[in-house]
């Protein structure tokens, strides 16, 4: 067995911690941990070579498919959507171009009998309602930019050290590197951590507020994962109840939110998953001010308020999921299933819309 293992292992290993009967998981199936560990045979494990664009995306394969198969065929398993239906009306990103919808006249063609339908959409598609992120959608300077004269974008570097020119070679080209469409199909089993529950008594949790290593390592034990913890090519999903807010007419849901701690990221490299996903715009945390600059998230590196963009994107190649849809399943208890994850191919595109699905059997009563 690879080695490496041994420190996967090592990492998951975390203090006992009483259960909570609210988050109480069903003790381990033989046949789920039998074939967690056959799959571990078939999962390759960072570093990736010089000139990668994938990032953790390396780790699906017949290793992930295995893990997702097991959820699949279980005879009490249903389908969650974890994406936002997406509309005109839906909340407004303060990043991103209103995207809106117009819809067509029914048409028809002379000599024929079709009759059709159709739309156009215009706006920042990729950046708004559930999407993922690319790897090129983040760079780094050297030192922060105060702000004076034009942005220095020539020196950014992204993932793997490519530069700017290598990644975006004029203002206005798509990405010659790092775009979605080197993301490859996300299939495979994914965990689900309810912080809202663990952290706040089910209730939202608060703007600003920092999930760490030790929350994710309680949450796992608490479930009753402590015998399975993070795999390799896993994806992460965090409930956090800040998606109550999406329908909420305030205008809060985009201006603030709880996130991860940065220290955390770290650790979450260690264990190769391949994508966290929360049920809040940013993944970092974000406390009220931060985007008018009167506050920033506590923790964080000089000149990286979005910390948590920064290291995923740039740094430790973990795509990450905005605005997921996670109550219903939160509910259902569902801590562990098949995800699919397959984010539109737009050639040089650092963002895009995304339907990610779960399928997995629910345990709460």
């Amino acid at each position: 067995m690879d080695p490496r293992w041994n420190l996967f292992a090592a990492s998951t290993l975390v203090a006992a911690l009483t259960t909570s009967s609210a988050l109480a998981a069903a003790p381990p199936d033989p046949d789920h941990q039998a074939m967690l560990e056959n799959s571990r045979q078939h999962i390759p494990l960072p570093p990736w070579p010089n000139g990668d664009q994938a990032g953790m995306g390396n780790t699906q394969g017949a290793g992930t498919w295995q893990r997702c198969a097991f959820h699949m065929a279980r005879p009490d398993a249903r389908t969650y959507e974890l994406s936002h239906v997406r509309s005109a009306n839906m909340p407004q990103s303060p990043f991103a171009a209103p995207a809106s919808s117009e819809f067509d006249p029914t048409s028809g063609i002379p000599g024929t009998r079709h009759g059709f339908n159709t739309e156009s959409v215009s706006g920042n598609v990729g950046g708004q309602g559930t999407q993922l992120d690319a790897l090129g959608h983040f760079g780094h300077l050297a030192t922060p930019w105060d702000g004076q004269g034009e942005f220095p974008a020539d020196e950014l570097r992204y993932y793997g050290g490519l530069t700017q020119d290598e990644v975006k070679p004029s203002a206005d080209a798509p990405l010659s590197k790092l775009g979605v469409e080197h993301v490859p199909p996300i299939v495979t089993s994914a965990v689900l951590l309810d912080a809202s529950e663990y952290l706040n008594e089910g209730e939202p949790l608060a703007a600003g507020t920092q999930i760490d290593k030790a929350d994710i390592q309680g949450m796992i034990e608490a479930q009753g994962l402590g015998w399975r913890g993070l795999q390799p090519g896993d994806v992460l999903y965090v409930h956090t109840g800040w998606g109550s807010r999406w329908d909420d007419e305030d205008g809060i849901y985009y201006g603030m939110g709880p996130g991860l701690d940065y220290d955390t990221m770290a650790w979450l490299a260690e264990q190769a998953i391949v994508l966290v996903a929360l049920d809040n715009p940013f993944t970092d945390p974000v406390p009220e001010g931060m985007l008018s600059g009167e506050s920033a998230p506590q923790g964080v590196p000089d000149g990286l308020p979005f910390a948590i963009h920064h290291h995923n994107l740039t740094q430790s190649g973990i795509y990450q999921i905005q605005n997921a849809n996670l109550g219903e399943m939160a509910r259902d208890n569902v801590w562990t299933s098949c995800t699919m994850i397959l984010p539109n191919r737009t050639q040089g595109a650092a963002q895009a819309p995304v339907r990610p699905i779960a399928i997995g059997s629910p345990t709460r009563p």
